[in-house]
This record gives C-alpha cells, structure tokens and sequence, in this order.
C-alpha cells in the first residue's frame, strides 16, 4: 500500500473510524502544513483547500474495501491498525492535528482554514457567508490580479497536480494550451480528460493543439542536450513551417484570454518543443511576452 494511504487510514483511526468529505479534506491540509514535505498538495477549490489526489485515493481505498462511503463522509472498515506504520515524526505531526482540530464542526473547520490560508479560499462559493468582512476581504485581496498579456510554458516533470494548478492559478492563467501530440500520461491527472476538468474546476479553460506537437517516436533516443537541439532544429523547419494556422490560433486565444499557457512533459524548457513553439509566436507578434514557469 503506498504510504500516503496509510496516513489517511491513520487520520480515520484517530477520529474514531468516521470523517466528513469537507473536514477530511481540511484536517489533511493543517496536517500537510505542520509537515514541510507533505504526501498531499492543495489547490484552492469551491469549498476551499482541496487535494484531487487525496479524492482519487479516498476512491481507490473504497473500491478496495478499506474504506466505505456515504453521502457525508468515510468510515474506516478495514481493522488494521496503521498507526504504527508510520514514521514516528509524521506520527506525531498527525496526532497533534486531530487533538487539535478533531473535534470542531465542519464550518467552524472551513472558518479556521480560510481565515489562517487565505488563498485556499479564493475560489470558495461560501466564504462571504461564513467570514466577517475584515477576513472576506483579505481573501479578496489575495485573488491573483496580474493582467499583462503573456504567454506562459509550463512543464508538469516532478511536480504533483495540485502543484501544478497552483502554478497556472497563481499567475492569473485564464487559458491552458495544452500542446502534446498525444495528451495521454501515466501520471494521475495529466491526462486529457481529467486535466482538463481540473483545470476547469478551478476557472482555467483548456484547449488541447496537437498538430503543434512532436510525435513521441521522435523522443525515444534522447539522452543528451545535443539530441534535443538537433530534434528542435528540425522541428522548426518541418512542424512549425506547417502550423501557422494553429499558430495563429494560439496568438488569437492569446488576444482573447490575455494571459495563456502552453504546457507539456519536461520541466527543462530547453529539452521541450514548448521553447521554439514560443520563439516563433514571439516572431509572429513580437511585443509578446514569453515567461517560463
């Protein structure tokens, strides 16, 4: 079993076997925020911090009959004790968190959480309710605001999808380009599908443009720096001399969205056709603004 489901069936041990949706979600995150490297990363979603992740877990363990569900919450059914599975220090970190916040009421919970992690709050269809208008306001002012019109990459490598989407919400992306040949990956959540209802979940629309990619054949021999400035040389003398319309179209939902990204696997720009895919929308329109996240 991985580990990171050994801390959840752990929280639900210390809370007598039953948690709601909402406050599972929410006693994660203040576990995850005691602990500098956490097992979940958070967005901020409609009823505030959110792990996709933890959800696809929480799924999983259903399925595999560690875990019931019901309209409000989990209950643990599986009778191992998983407490002594854990390393001792995250032990701690979670014990501390449910004798600290175990026993609050889902709202008071989500108050707590909103007030203390403003921005998890940003995007939450309750919090005007639930807060006075001094803490309403700083979550207001921690929405991000940055207008300039910009293109933005963005590569998914080594980071998780909750950190991702942080990535695009916290720079004020309105519109993800995603420009794989083919959008299909074995890491959770980077798929089309799903990634594009993630994105959408939090306000960003996705549009996916093939014929701008590079088919995967062509990657499989790539070991040095060398390989991958050859592989971009030709690039640029067959695909991008045959996609000005696709690339025009991206300079249109650019004009249209004001602030786009273009993503795809690699987080080194200089080993992802996302570098010279954005050096020639620069010679389309050349006042673009071009930033690497």
């Amino acid at each position: 079993m991985f580990y990171r489901r050994k801390i959840i069936l752990s929280l639900f041990q210390l809370c007598n076997g039953n948690v709601e949706k909402t406050k599972l979600q929410k006693l994660l995150f203040l576990y995850s925020q005691r602990k500098r490297e956490s097992e979940y990363d958070f967005v901020p979603y409609k009823f505030g911090c959110y792990s996709y992740s933890a959800h696809a877990d929480l799924v999983t363990m259903v399925k595999k009959e560690f875990l019931s569900e019901s309209e409000r919450g989990y209950s643990k059914i599986d009778p191992k004790d998983y407490l002594p599975t854990l390393k001792p220090k995250d032990r701690e970190l979670l014990t501390e968190t449910i004798d600290s916040y175990g026993n609050m009421a889902s709202e008071a919970l989500i108050r707590h959480t909103y007030i203390n992690f403003p921005y998890y709050a940003i995007n939450s269809t309750i919090s005007e309710r639930i807060l006075n208008e001094e803490y309403y306001n700083r979550v207001l002012n921690t929405i991000p605001n940055q207008n300039e019109k910009s293109v933005f990459t963005i590569g998914y490598e080594g980071v998780s999808l909750e950190k991702y989407l942080n990535k695009l919400v916290k720079n004020n992306i309105k519109l993800l380009v995603d420009v794989r040949k083919n959008p299909l990956s074995m890491k959770y959540g980077f798929s089309k599908t799903l990634l594009k209802r993630f994105c959408e979940s939090l306000g960003i629309k996705y549009i996916h443009i093939p014929e701008v990619g590079i088919n995967s054949n062509k990657r499989q021999t790539l070991e040095k720096q060398e390989d991958y400035d050859i592989l971009f040389e030709s690039y640029k003398k067959t695909t991008l001399k045959e996609t000005s319309t696709q690339q025009q179209e991206i300079i249109n939902l650019l004009n249209e969205y004001n602030r786009i990204a273009l993503t795809c696997f690699e987080s080194n720009i200089c080993q992802c056709h996302r570098l010279p895919l954005a050096e020639s929308l620069k010679s389309i329109e050349s006042d673009l603004v071009v930033e690497h996240i």
